[in-house]
């Protein structure tokens, strides 16, 4: 994806020419390694371009400000920016020919190597756009698969966005090889551009195959090694990317987990121990939202987002200083709708006060969004009362309750020490009394052999 260095500029036409030949002569994109992404110490010089048309979410200037985000988290220098009006794009240059025009000589003004569209284009629509500008082109999609190919640092996260790719790509072979004959297609022949489609589609579907068992593989060994979590009240970090939840993670827990000021720092999930008023939880960090998020990146992240899922407890990280507040917390929901974790109980986290324009109230801020917990993960500020909050949220949802279940009813003791946390034990001349603290749900399914009422105490 994007690179260049602070080379000279007869050098930087000299690495876009050598980029040129990913694709064919008609400027169709090459099948090998369609969207890799370039060294960490190459920069490019990239152009940004911005469509404002009905039924996209936010204004113009946001998705360009969030543009500009990614293209730096892709290591690239934003040198210009083209905006167009539109009541639907062009089928075949998406942006029309005259701003077509505009944008190949604003390449040529400012010696770009890659335009960067904040939509997803069509795949004839892209061979059109690179055949007249001769540079690189990603779309959003790929700019975003990009910088997860980048970001990926586990065999688990590199296998989800190879899927992610390949199942973005899949249906865009058959514009990658038009340039090859068909017009020995007749009836009992092939022409070999209908032959190197079909090797292409076949190979590209076995690998899709072979890593969707790969990843199922991970999703039953992740069940098994959570088991032995069934007991444990767990809370699962969720919220746009850059909100601050691997910082507000690392402030909660005494963790190391990594932070940077840039967009996806964190793609795989990670757990850590909690430990509050001498009871142990378990909290969980995973990969950031985004508007318009790929489908194929939700899906083939299954085996990660399964955390989020699996939890008690949602923590809905919100940059409360963020002037597109509305917005990300309208994609985070629209995601965790897409996952099926809509319904999950969900305790909002409004980060970052200190960022706040002077005489702005953060509760009034707020309120205007349900209010929740206000607190600085970044300064320490409201985290105390933070993990106060989250007791209780585990006390109310994993009750301790007193059981008295019978020698007979076996299945019931085994069930409870599967799935509660036993905290003391007594065997009598009829069966066996035990205090432990349950899951709600639970208590409900147990609710024959209780003894007493529901309490929040250990």
């Amino acid at each position: 994806m994007c690179r260049t260095t602070p080379n000279p500029s007869s050098e930087r036409r000299g690495i876009a020419r050598e980029r040129a030949r990913d694709y064919n002569e008609r400027g169709e994109p090459r099948l090998s390694e369609p969207m890799m992404v370039p060294a960490e110490n190459l920069r490019e010089r990239a152009v940004l371009v911005g469509v404002e048309r009905p039924g996209l979410h936010g204004t113009l200037a946001e998705r360009l400000a969030e543009l500009a985000l990614l293209a730096e988290t892709a290591n690239c220098e934003v040198v210009a920016t083209l905006t167009q009006n539109l009541k639907r794009p062009d089928s075949k240059t998406f942006i029309g020919k005259g701003k077509l025009d505009e944008l190949v000589q604003l390449c040529e003004e400012h010696e770009a190597d890659v335009v960067l569209f904040d939509t997803e284009l069509a795949p004839a629509q892209a061979r059109n756009i690179f055949h007249a500008i001769n540079r690189n082109l990603l779309d959003r999609t790929q700019l975003i698969l990009a910088i997860f190919a980048r970001r990926a640092s586990t065999r688990l996260a590199r296998d989800q966005v190879e899927l992610a790719q390949l199942q973005y790509e899949l249906p865009r072979y058959r514009h990658m090889w038009s340039h090859l004959s068909r017009i020995e297609g007749g009836l009992g022949m092939r022409g070999p551009g209908e032959t190197q489609l079909e090797v292409d589609r076949r190979r590209a579907r076995l690998r899709i195959h072979r890593i969707e068992e790969r990843l199922k593989t991970s999703e039953r060994q992740k069940s098994v090694a959570g088991a032995g979590r069934a007991n444990v009240f767990t809370i699962s970090l969720v919220g746009y990317t850059n909100v601050g939840k691997s910082t507000l993670m690392n402030a909660l827990t005494g963790a190391d987990v990594f932070v940077e000021n840039r967009l996806f720092a964190t793609l795989d999930a990670t757990t850590r121990r909690l430990a509050v008023d001498g009871e142990e939880l378990l909290l969980s960090d995973t990969v950031g939202f985004i508007r318009d998020l790929p489908h194929t990146l939700v899906a083939s992240f299954h085996a990660t987002l399964s955390e989020v899922l699996e939890a008690d407890l949602l923590l809905h990280v919100v940059d409360i200083a963020s002037p597109e507040i509305e917005e990300q917390i309208r994609s985070v929901r629209s995601v965790l709708e897409e996952i099926g974790a809509h319904d999950q109980p969900t305790l909002t986290v409004f980060n970052k006060v200190d960022a706040l324009e002077p005489g702005t109230s953060a509760s009034a801020v707020a309120e205007r969004y349900g209010g929740g917990v206000l607190l600085s993960a970044l300064s320490g500020w409201g985290v105390d009362e933070l993990r106060v909050r989250l007791l209780a949220e585990a006390r109310e949802r994993h009750r301790a309750v007193t059981l008295d279940i019978p020698y007979q009813d076996g299945r019931a003791v085994a069930y409870v020490r599967a799935h509660g946390d036993v905290l003391a034990e007594e065997f009598g001349a009829r069966g066996v009394r035990l205090r432990v603290r349950l899951p709600a749900e639970d208590v409900g399914r147990l609710a024959n052999y209780r003894t007493d009422a529901v309490t929040t105490d250990g």
